[in-house]
């Protein structure tokens, strides 16, 4: 296989009446049925005069109609940019900027923020056949020139991070290392066409498109989609269809175990595989979550630079620790310190990657590329890190100002940039604190203009405006000075020594 459609295809074609996606509140959708409603999506596309090398975005939340763009996207050689509905007006328009897609859909038919986000667009109503009424979308540059065939050809979809500068980073990934992370994926959980495994992880995040959805089609498994996470929906789920993989970030198990805190035991006959990743995995958590299923919690390590997770705990080895475990088959690490590899266990530095998951690079963004793509084809992960006498791997840090938050990167440069622009505030500087769950918090400090009083009520009126909902801070703490090197860069660790005794 060359292109992430044929994924699909195959299946489609092998056992067309097999379950793929058990929607909410919808009838089962079958391969042979999803791959049809792709073909004729593609017809579509190209009525609409988007042809290989184009770009569409999607903004929505998962539904099959993300899924079924996805795979036609592929199909046509167009180059889909998914994007969450949950995002701000600014974040969706300055993504939309940077890529020029010649076509925006909308979810609209199952996601009111992607109604309103199409409004903004003055998108129309999407009337054709191969899509649910209730959709919309817009045509943006249809005369826009399309990438290179070489190009085109390589690139399975953009998925886009802030980056620490605040502006986009639009990931290319690419078909090579979507479908070879496919195969690895669905034999590290032995996956088999029985199996039914649970995708509230966005489909715009690589956890969602890699881990969850490639693998699962790779398998011709099935999965239950769900546009947000819901812990009442997972426990039904469990008994009915019978969820037998269930995988997410450390915040969604942490939701499983409040609800779950006068059981003893949760009822999941057909589970026999538990997954997390997209952040630190703490112990506390892990021992509660494997005695509710009576299962082994397995982890793993990815970044959205990769196709898929570099590592993974053995199935057959589960670990009593916090290790992200061993890297995957064509994954090769070097841990650096002052440029240098070292070889002793337990020597912690820079974790640098090399396998057919590595990013193209990031689009339009030669600088930031060459920053990440090392000679060699080695990627620097920007996070620290060391492998035990066992050749397990733990992640011990990551690059300094990022902020995990719910499974999502945020970086505080994206969101200083904001704060700095509301009236009043002359400096700001954001910093994460970690919390019991494995979460970080998002605190920002300012300082104002002269000492002029900011209305915070109205301060987080105008963050609500222009930030997801997971990188607006949870605390505003005014500072008098925000403490800087003779230089005038902005020293952080001062602040995070703050934050434990510091009052909001």
């Amino acid at each position: 296989m060359q292109f992430i459609h044929e994924l699909l295809q195959h299946q489609a074609t092998r056992r067309p009446d097999a379950i793929c996606l058990y929607p909410e509140e919808a009838e089962p959708i079958r391969y042979g049925q999803l791959w049809r409603q792709v073909q004729a999506i593609g017809d579509w596309l190209r009525s609409e005069k988007v042809a290989a090398g184009h770009k569409v975005m999607l903004v929505g939340e998962n539904c099959p109609e993300m899924v079924a763009l996805l795979f036609a996207c592929s199909a046509i050689g167009a180059w889909p940019i998914s994007v969450n509905a949950r995002l701000s007006a600014r974040e969706i328009s300055v993504i939309a900027d940077h890529c020029e897609p010649s076509l925006i859909f909308f979810t609209a038919r199952c996601s009111a923020p992607a109604d309103g986000h199409a409004a903004a667009y003055g998108a129309q109503a999407c009337d054709a056949a191969a899509f649910p009424a209730g959709n919309k979308y817009a045509v943006l540059s249809p005369a826009a020139a399309p990438e290179s065939a070489e190009q085109a050809q390589a690139v399975a979809t953009l998925i886009y991070t802030s980056g620490t500068t605040g502006a986009p980073k639009g990931v290319m990934v690419s078909h090579k290392g979507l479908l070879h992370f496919a195969r690895i994926s669905a034999a590290s959980r032995r996956m088999s066409p029985q199996d039914i495994a649970y995708a509230a992880l966005p489909l715009s995040h690589i956890f969602g498109i890699a881990t969850v959805l490639m693998a699962t089609f790779h398998a011709g498994a099935s999965l239950v989609l769900r546009a947000r996470f819901d812990v009442d929906d997972v426990l039904r789920t469990l008994a009915d269809p019978g969820i037998s993989i269930l995988q997410g970030v450390p915040t969604m198990f942490v939701r499983i175990v409040s609800a779950a805190a006068d059981q003893p035991r949760i009822h999941a006959p057909a589970l026999r595989y538990v997954y997390t990743g997209g952040a630190a995995l703490d112990l506390a958590l892990k021992g509660k979550i494997e005695s509710l299923f009576g299962l082994p919690l397995h982890h793993g390590y990815g970044i959205t630079e990769y196709a898929g997770s570099m590592f993974i705990t053995d199935i057959d080895k589960p670990r009593g620790d916090a290790a992200a475990g061993y890297a995957v088959e064509g994954v090769e690490l070097q841990i650096m310190q002052d440029g240098q590899p070292v070889q002793q266990a337990g020597a912690k530095g820079d974790i640098l990657i090399r396998g057919p998951g590595v990013m193209l690079g990031y689009y339009r963004n030669p600088v930031q590329t060459a920053q990440a793509l090392l000679p060699g084809g080695w990627l620097n992960t920007g996070d620290i890190g060391y492998v035990d006498g066992d050749g397990a791997l733990f992640i011990t840090g990551r690059s300094k100002d990022l902020i995990i938050r719910s499974g999502f990167n945020v970086y505080p440069q994206e969101v200083e940039a904001v704060m700095n622009a509301f009236p009043g505030i002359r400096l700001s500087a954001v910093v994460g604190k970690a919390q019991e769950d494995g979460n970080e918090e998002v605190v920002a400090f300012y300082e104002t203009e002269d000492g002029r009083a900011i209305d915070k009520t109205a301060l987080m009126d105008y963050l609500a405006e222009r930030l997801a909902p997971y990188k607006r801070p949870a605390r505003l703490m005014e500072i008098e000075q925000i403490p800087t090197t003779i230089s005038g860069k902005i020293q952080k660790e001062p602040l995070r020594n703050r934050l434990d005794t510091a009052v909001p």
